[in-house]
């Protein structure tokens, strides 16, 4: 295999690059997850279909995620809508299930179908938002003869499959995926918000629950984290609970799968202020439209709630708020003194987050709180 080429800054890439953008009919992005990381691409989205408004737009997206694309009973393909608002095609894969049985006919037999259906599509340019071996990879089979993706990735042998090595820019991972957008584009491109599908048998059903509370408002608490390192203590959540509730909110805590045991100690914190939530991917779209507060840490929850304008109070621990943290919305981040930065996934909490107080948490919130109301 040949090696790559050398990475190109922005200017660079406008040099060398000879296909005109308005040629560009069709791009892939490949971004299989996980929900936060799903998020942070969808303004990449938005920016290209503004830069190319005629091209078809598909999506590479492990099956699970594919709900923060496109709702359940929506085709994967054809016209935008409010129910699939920003790609026009999805392809999924569910490479969870191929490596459980990677040597049975029928993962074989998947794998052949879902890389057919990609290769159907006759994608001109992919781009890789996941800087992993496996999404580079994907990239390449997808048949695209260009394929973008950053210089410095997360798995360096990813580049070893981009035909296109971008210097990215910018501090947020949201900026830094734009900047490839801008290097297909050849220029400078605007951050366009993110959408997200809109269910309607969720919404009013979500409409209906918080109707029959009867509170001033409702806080999601998110204890769960996708690591032991950035995981705050569970009483803690449980008192901010009870002094949020204190304020004549509801409170509800929203757990995924594995994470009940969790909840279930938030639940108990809180001297039964707080109720435990969980539900599809659709129904947490639903309700976090409708919620005035989040309190998390850097979990996917916390960027949907971002992505839809919801106030965040943000518990950082060992990953980094300026790349990692609520994007374009009403935030306070609280990270303690002794907090490093490192994404390794290891199962002991960051020492830096018992230096946040729950007190600290609920002052936060009542501070966002305060300026929603104003």
């Amino acid at each position: 295999m040949n090696p790559p080429p050398p990475a190109a800054t922005f200017s660079e890439d406008v040099i060398r690059e000879v296909v005109e953008p308005a040629t560009v009919k069709r791009l892939l992005i490949v971004r299989l997850g996980a929900m936060g990381d799903v998020i942070h691409g969808l303004p990449t989205v938005a920016a290209l279909h503004a830069a190319f408004p005629e091209a078809m737009i598909g999506w590479l997206i492990e099956e699970r995620w594919a709900e923060l694309l496109c709702t359940l009973s929506t085709p994967r393909s054809g016209p935008r809508s409010a129910q699939r608002p920003q790609v026009d095609r999805i392809h999924t894969v569910n490479t969870r299930q191929w490596r459980r049985a990677p040597f049975a006919v029928a993962t074989w037999e998947r794998i052949a179908a879902s890389l057919s259906d990609l290769r159907a599509a006759k994608y001109e340019i992919a781009i890789d938002l996941q800087g992993a071996v496996r999404s580079s990879l994907l990239a390449r089979w997808s048949g695209a003869p260009v394929i973008y993706g950053t210089a410095q990735p997360r798995e360096n042998l990813a580049t070893m499959f981009y035909t296109r090595p971008i210097i990215t820019s910018g501090q947020h991972v949201v900026e830094q995926n734009l900047s490839l957008a801008e290097a297909v584009a050849h220029r400078r491109m605007r951050l366009l918000p993110a959408e997200l599908p809109r269910d309607a048998a969720a919404e009013q059903e979500c409409e209906l629950r918080l109707k029959a509370y009867g509170a001033k408002g409702v806080a999601l608490i998110n204890p769960g984290a996708g690591w032991g390192a950035k995981l705050w203590p569970p009483e803690r959540y449980g008192q901010v609970a009870e002094q949020l509730s204190e304020d004549g909110l509801k409170v509800l805590i929203n757990f995924g799968p594995g994470e009940e045991d969790l909840a279930n100690e938030v639940e108990r914190a809180s001297n039964g202020a707080a109720e435990k939530f969980t539900g599809t991917l659709t129904q947490l779209i639903a309700l976090t439209r409708h919620i005035s507060l989040f309190v998390g840490g850097d979990t996917g929850p916390m960027h949907l709630a971002a992505a839809l304008g919801v106030p965040v109070v943000g518990i950082f621990g060992p990953t980094d708020p300026a790349r990692n943290g609520p994007f374009a919305t009403r935030s306070i981040v609280l990270r303690g003194a002794s907090s490093t930065t490192s994404y390794r996934h290891v199962s002991q909490a960051d020492e830096g987050l018992f230096e946040i107080t729950a007190a600290q948490v609920v002052v936060a919130a009542r501070q966002l709180l305060e300026v929603r109301r104003g």
